[in-house]
């Protein structure tokens, strides 16, 4: 058996079913036409954790994010049995970070308190937009209203760890729409918001029907007078879109981007887990189909396949992360997570400060405000 490494440890859960597909959505979900088979579900997620714990015996959980699909369509009885269980089996973090994504529907929103008393203490609001317009171009199944309320209920259910998605750069959107979206948001005071480009994604729909979306351009400036306004009210950039409130980033997201470990189970889920000296990096993932998953209750055959990261791919694994911080990393942890000497890469980091993508000093690295605009091309650098 292993010992216990010191690189942090999160646990994903994921949650496949929604009500409907959205049509820029290429996540693994999957509507729900009859009922959610909770209690097989949670039986199915315990067999995977069960078969998983050697791969994390004697390491604390450090964040829990459970995300979907839509996690909020599963009942507070459900969530409560399925923290009890994981405390059961694992060692919790004393301030352990255990975040829900939720959407704004009327009958999720009557959830929010009996989530919160469970142990849920953040919420993830999927907003989009509190354009009406533009909710019925996305296939969103609220409205502004019910998005204005879903986040009063949140606050008054004791959330006040609270993040807001919203995208903009949205079907025929002008800049005045994408700040008053933004405006609408910062007025509900979440803790953080999550900013970021409505991108077309292959295996959705608006990729085999693309909308009308506004040019490069515009593109850049509106997400330049998003991020004046979101700086003007207190929002301080992290991560290329995530932006918070004085220590209320997300711990979670944090985790990945600085190359922490997670497992992850339910179906379609990822996991990254460090073991070993010299370190080797197992990448991991679970059988996608919820119907197969949870067919795979009692042969604890749930993990579809694994793969050892190559030292080679391992750099710009890292990077790929790293370097979506603002502030990038401290340079021993890269050393730390990879198992690898920095000094492997010193060429590579030498070539793209010459190309004024990235910038360093004796202890950090971090992108140049050029290298967060051309991330793609600054990861070219640290290709294998």
């Amino acid at each position: 058996m292993q010992e216990p490494t010191a690189i942090p440890l999160s646990l994903y859960i994921h949650f496949p079913w929604c009500i409907r597909k959205c049509p820029y959505c290429d996540f693994n979900s999957h509507e729900a036409r009859t009922r959610i088979p909770e209690r097989e579900y949670i039986n199915a997620l315990l067999g995977d954790l069960d078969h998983s714990l050697a791969d994390i015996w004697g390491r604390s959980i450090q964040t829990i994010f459970m995300g979907g699909g839509t996690p909020s369509l599963f009942s507070p009885e459900f969530m409560d049995r399925l923290l009890s269980q994981l405390r059961a089996r694992l060692n919790f973090s004393p301030n352990i970070e255990i975040s829900m994504e939720a959407n704004p529907g009327t009958a999720e929103q009557g959830k929010f308190s009996e989530f919160f008393a469970v142990g849920i203490n953040r919420l993830s609001i999927g907003i989009q937009s509190f354009d009406n317009i533009q909710l019925q171009r996305l296939g969103r199944i609220h409205n502004r209203r019910e998005a204005f309320r879903a986040v009063e209920i949140a606050h008054a259910a004791g959330f006040d760890n609270l993040n807001l998605d919203l995208m903009f750069g949205l079907p025929r959107q002008a800049n005045e729409q994408a700040l008053a979206d933004l405006q609408n948001a910062i007025d509900l005071e979440p803790t953080h918001l999550s900013h970021y480009q409505l991108t077309i994604e292959p295996n959705t729909f608006f990729y085999h029907r693309p909308p009308q979306t506004p040019d490069d351009d515009q593109l850049f400036e509106m997400q330049q007078q998003c991020q004046t306004l979101l700086a003007d009210r207190g929002y301080t950039q992290y991560e290329v879109s995530a932006y918070a409130k004085d220590n209320h980033q997300c711990q979670h997201n944090l985790n990945y981007w600085q190359f922490g470990d997670y497992l992850g189970l339910g179906a379609g889920a990822h996991s990254k887990l460090s073991q070993g000296q010299p370190l080797q990096i197992t990448r991991q993932w679970r059988v996608k189909s919820p119907q197969d998953y949870l067919d795979k209750e009692n042969s604890q055959q749930h993990l579809a396949g694994d793969q050892l990261l190559a030292a080679a791919d391992v750099p710009l694994e890292f990077m790929m992360n790293a370097l979506r911080m603002v502030q990038g990393f401290d340079k021993r942890v890269f050393a730390e997570r990879t198992g690898l000497p920095l000094e492997q890469i010193e060429t590579q980091i030498a070539q793209a400060m010459k190309a004024n993508l990235l910038e360093q000093d004796e202890h950090h690295l971090w992108p140049s405000t050029q290298g967060l605009h051309f991330l793609n091309e600054l990861l070219q650098y640290f290709m294998p």
